[in-house]
């Protein structure tokens, strides 16, 4: 079987780079890939990979909203409902941003030097959400900026699941086991995570956390003897556990609150609305004392939460959703599935279809979300706006990350005006998680 494998490879990477090169020399109207012999339509997915969420949406906007990709021939809800989740998290969120984000932004302010805000945010998110899960703080946000390796490693990660999901399994498997490119950094990013997890799972089962609640803690008793029959077992269904909540606690709040700056900050009539909305709403004088921002207090600011709904709309944290039949089916658009199809909803474009948005989709407006007599958000059905998943597997941390991108957004909006650095580029990096590629470089001014 290895063999076979290694001979596949061989046999394909030529056959790619050759039909790469022709697909570059073929002047097209159409953006649909060329379907080739052997290798399906993978040269066009590797030509495109440089900007892939705006060339799906392309593909998807030409071909009415369903595209059929031919590739190469190959064969924890109880316990965010607890009675007690809500103010512990509530007070960890205030927590970090008193020890943390303010103490930060206050440095740089002072300094009068620029910053990436998406590092500080994913830094924020990173310390609370390991608070929240682990009762640890890593401290990553403070004015030093520590490198942390295993916060640091999820930038590697994203980048290079999209890498395993556009080329051939044989190639990434071989990668792997010679331990270069995207895998290699994959191999590092998992020794990564281990090292500082394991610690703290071992500190949980022998009781050492210092809150009363927190949800390995909760997480632990809700499983413990029922489906784990061993105590290694129960560790590293822990330690995979802790990824995951860490892996959507840190990545896709901070790639919200990211999004959201940048388009407040080139449109800056939104910020001067949400800050009149905080300061009429929340019965605010002119002092700008620095204050906490609690989630009864988030819920009045509509606005806010409407422009944060639009920067989902537009940047949606998760920009590709992968499914996969368990029978044959039968797609509304006629499309007929296998069992071995791979279903790929590109959650970005729906986000920029004229189809499903009108034909003002492109623009930022939160007006959209706000219901006609302005007092609550407009319901959008999950099918148009499926940033949190659809259905049974809608995400279960949707409430807890509104409350947290309002209080940060609110905190940061009643004090400074953010300022994008002139000439840094701004645009959607390539990966499963759609960060800004080169970060977002910005200065604070005073509002």
């Amino acid at each position: 079987m290895a063999i076979l494998q290694y001979l596949e490879f061989f046999v394909i990477i030529p056959c790619i780079i050759y039909l790469f090169y022709l697909t570059s020399r073929i002047k097209k109207k159409s953006w649909q890939p060329t379907n080739w012999p052997v290798v399906g339509m993978l040269p066009a997915l590797l030509q495109n990979m440089y900007h892939i969420h705006d060339y799906a949406t392309q593909v998807l906007r030409e071909c009415g909203g369903t595209y059929e990709i031919k590739g190469p021939w190959r064969a924890t809800l109880s316990v965010l409902n607890h009675a007690k989740f809500y103010s512990f998290l509530e007070s960890t969120l205030w927590h970090k941003v008193e020890t943390g984000l303010l103490p930060v932004l206050d440095y740089f302010f002072k300094q009068g030097i620029d910053f990436d805000l998406q590092d500080v945010f994913q830094r924020f998110t990173f310390d609370s959400i390991c608070q929240v899960v682990l009762d640890y703080d890593p401290s990553s946000l403070c004015i030093d900026l520590p490198y942390i390796p295993c916060e640091k490693a999820f930038n590697d990660v994203v980048e290079a699941l999209l890498h395993r999901h556009i080329v051939p399994e044989c190639i990434w498997k071989l990668q792997k086991l010679l331990k270069i490119g995207n895998e290699k950094k994959l191999i590092e990013a998992w020794k990564a995570f281990d090292e500082f997890i394991y610690p703290l799972v071992d500190s949980s089962n022998r009781g050492e956390l210092k809150n009363d609640f927190n949800l390995l803690r909760a997480f632990t008793k809700a499983i413990e003897g029922k489906t784990i029959v061993s105590s290694g077992g129960l560790r590293d269904l822990l330690r995979d556990t802790s990824m995951s909540l860490m892996f959507a606690g840190r990545d896709t709040t901070s790639t919200c609150l990211t999004w959201l700056f940048w388009l407040i900050a080139v449109n800056p009539w939104a910020e001067i609305k949400i800050l009149e909305e905080i300061e009429t709403k929340l019965l605010l004088k002119e002092e700008k004392k620095w204050r906490y921002f609690n989630a009864q207090e988030c819920s009045k600011l509509i606005y806010l939460h409407a422009a944060l709904c639009e920067s989902l709309r537009l940047f949606p944290p998760g920009a590709f959703e992968y499914k996969a039949p368990i029978q044959p089916d039968i797609l509304p658009s006629g499309h007929h599935l296998h069992e071995s199809t791979k279903v790929i909803v590109s959650v970005y474009s729906v986000g920029r279809m004229e189809t499903v948005w009108g034909n003002d989709c492109l623009e930022f407006k939160p007006e959209r979300w706000i219901s006609p007599h302005g007092r609550g958000i407009t319901h959008e059905p999950s099918y148009k706006f499926p940033a949190f998943n659809v259905g049974p597997r809608t995400c279960l941390g949707k409430e807890m990350a509104f409350i947290q991108m309002k209080n940060v957004a609110a905190t940061i909006i009643y004090h400074y005006t953010v300022q994008i650095v002139k000439g840094h580029p701004v645009s959607p990096r390539d990966s499963i998680v759609l960060q800004a590629k080169h970060g977002l470089r910005v200065r604070l001014l005073m509002v």
